[in-house]
């Protein structure tokens, strides 16, 4: 009895040393363990590099002056972080020793890895590298630098995604011959799509307005900039409410840039009565000519126009025209500036003795109808 029992837990020793060795795909289970191990390993590592090294290195840049390491920092930090686990997956699987079709996957894979980490830190320095090249926006709009950085960022995607299909086996020519076939195809059905497109090149090119001008096209929008797409651009109506117009359509129509303004008109007609004496018309045309001239907040000749003259003679009034520009063109300053305008108009009127017309209507009659009393004294 007691030797039945032995054996048979001999046997399943023997079963337990069997499956131990054997493991997963032939893999003894104590090398795979090593291998989550070592894998493990450098995952505390890269969180002991986060925690000292870039730390470390936060503070170095922090006491230097120039910006161009605290990009290089940030464009590198989660890519090098990236490298600690491709590390420690390469030493798992070196380890294990993979063999035949398992070796090949392994080795793409790290190869992939590796890609994946390169090519991230290059996607992030596309960003510090526009930083760098910021004197160019003399040359080139902020806009057309931001389709730029769009562009590299798009070019380093495809061409590390290419990297890998290439190291997976996969030929790239023929995907993208058959890429430009389909583009055919569908560049049949969206001709719309690149209208818009080189609608919205001929806008950065001719500079008709930026982000944060503010922008009017008649029966389309009126509003400001916040962004200028590769199809569309997103204005932001006064009432907040956003709008986003193909860019054919602001290419095509006449855009009015009122942010390009460099000073902002006053037109007014302003009617005193007719009993207002030729004195007094030239006493209330000087006061404003002398106010306008007087401040900072209008622009003076040669640069812009100061017109304050007898303009017309009403329905019922004599109409002065006051014609100038102010030095902002914000549109509440604008509205401050004119608002002191008009309180000095009125204080110049009425110190001239005169006041301002209303609409009126005089009615002469050249006879009046006989009264009752005359009715009843030719009748008797």
């Amino acid at each position: 009895m007691m030797q039945g029992i032995l054996k048979n837990l001999e046997d399943y020793w023997y079963l337990v040393r069997d499956v131990w060795s054997t493991g997963v795909l032939g893999y003894s289970i104590g090398n795979i363990l090593v291998a989550v191990a070592i894998f493990g390993f450098f995952y505390v590592l890269r969180g002991l590099f986060t925690r000292f090294v870039l730390a470390i290195a936060d503070r170095w840049v922090e006491r230097t002056e120039t910006k161009v390491d605290d990009y290089i920092r940030d464009a590198i930090r989660n890519p090098l972080r990236f490298l600690f686990f491709a590390l420690g997956f390469f030493f798992a699987t070196e380890y294990l020793a993979f063999e035949g079709v398992a070796r090949d996957f392994t080795e793409n894979l790290n190869r992939s890895l590796i890609t994946v980490a390169i090519f991230w830190a290059l996607y992030n320095c596309v960003g510090p590298v526009s930083q760098g090249v910021k004197r160019l926006e003399r040359v080139l709009t902020p806009e057309i630098l931001e389709w730029l950085v769009a562009g590299a960022k798009t070019a380093v995607v495809l061409i590390a995604g290419a990297t890998i299909l290439q190291t997976w086996g996969i030929q790239v020519a023929p995907i993208i011959a058959g890429l430009g076939l389909f583009g055919v195809a569908v560049a049949l059905g969206a001709q719309d799509l690149f209208k818009n497109l080189i609608g919205g090149m001929s806008i950065l090119i001719e500079r008709r307005f930026g982000i944060g001008d503010w922008i009017k096209v008649d029966g389309v929008v009126e509003g400001t900039v916040e962004k200028i797409g590769f199809r569309s651009t997103h204005v932001r109506q006064f009432d907040k409410a956003p709008v986003f117009v193909p860019n054919q359509q602001l290419s095509d129509n006449a855009v009015t840039n009122y942010s390009a303004m460099t000073y902002r008109r006053i037109s007014w007609l302003i009617g005193v009565e007719y009993r207002t004496t030729h004195e007094q018309l030239r006493q209330i045309c000087d006061g404003i000519e002398r106010y306008l001239n007087s401040t900072d907040d209008f622009a003076k000749p040669p640069s812009a126009h100061i017109f304050v003259r007898v303009d017309s003679f009403g329905a019922s009034s004599i109409d002065i025209l006051v014609y100038c520009f102010t030095t902002t063109t914000v549109w509440g300053e604008w509205l401050a500036v004119k608002e002191a305008l008009a309180y000095r108009i009125k204080q110049i009127v009425e110190g001239a003795g005169t006041g301002f017309a209303f609409p009126s209507r005089s009615i002469y009659v050249e006879t009046l109808p006989p009264s009752p009393d005359e009715i009843v004294a030719a009748e008797t």
